[in-house]
């Protein structure tokens, strides 16, 4: 799995919660403290697209993390999505869009001053810092619209899988999910073949075929939550995925 923060374990409705939770907060002074708890876990999820976002902005290194930390204690503090046009309906845009409104008055302000303060809900590591630079350096090509969108459609998959791999852990099979997670893709080629699979696992190479295509089924199912937590209208998350599809290959 990807370098990542501090991985937190989720309830499977948090991938309905993430307007819901910003529509609550911005509706309230004082934001509860399930909304508090839940934008600080998408800065958990999101930190990665906002940070290479800043970094194919030109932004140094040590700026683009000030800025990051800084990004989402604004996001919460400072109740940037309350000014948003949620109407709009997609997670993504209102997050790009409300990242390019910050930097554009970062500034005016004191935002980096912010880094490492107490309300800083996303503490960058070094580890995660220095894969995301290695992903960074081959981004020269790209957008930061276009990194931002690839990033942000790989924050949904890697939650996906994140979630996947607890219920087969949940259920005792673990192992199981270890040993058949790199088929996960239609086409996926995997470097040990059902034969051998079966005899490692102690089960036939017909029911593993039974058991990958269940694995399978079940993934696109909770990326499919997933997307639909981040649009308002149910009827948009077709449109989502194939554009987070497209944005993964581009």
């Amino acid at each position: 799995m990807p370098a990542a923060l501090s991985p937190t374990t989720r309830d499977s409705s948090f991938a309905s919660t993430r307007w819901t939770v910003v529509n609550q907060a911005a509706d309230s002074e004082t934001s509860s403290e399930h909304a508090l708890r839940a934008l600080s876990e998408l800065c958990q999820i999101y930190w990665r697209p906002v940070y290479l976002f800043l970094r194919c902005q030109g932004i140094a290194q040590h700026d683009a993390e000030d800025l990051t930390q800084g990004f989402f204690a604004d996001l919460i503090e400072n109740r940037a999505y309350a000014r948003a046009d949620r109407m709009k309906g997609r997670f993504r845009s209102f997050l790009l869009g409300t990242l390019k409104h910050f930097i554009a008055h970062a500034r005016d302000r004191d935002h980096a001053q912010k880094r490492g303060g107490a309300s800083v809900p996303v503490q960058l590591d070094e580890a995660a810092i220095s894969e995301a630079e290695t992903y960074a350096s081959r981004c020269n090509h790209w957008s930061a619209d276009g990194v931002f969108e690839r990033e942000w459609a790989g924050s949904l998959t890697r939650q996906a899988l994140d979630r996947l791999a607890q219920e087969y852990e949940l259920g005792g099979k673990g192992a199981l999910f270890e040993a058949l997670k790199l088929r996960l893709g239609a086409n996926a080629a995997a470097p040990v073949s059902y034969q051998e699979m079966a005899k490692r696992l102690g089960r036939s190479a017909a029911t593993l075929r039974v058991d990958v295509a269940r694995l399978r089924g079940r993934y696109r199912a909770i990326l499919r939550e997933e997307v639909c937590g981040t649009v308002l209208d149910p009827r948009d998350v077709d449109e989502e995925l194939r554009y987070l599809r497209q944005a993964m290959v581009t």
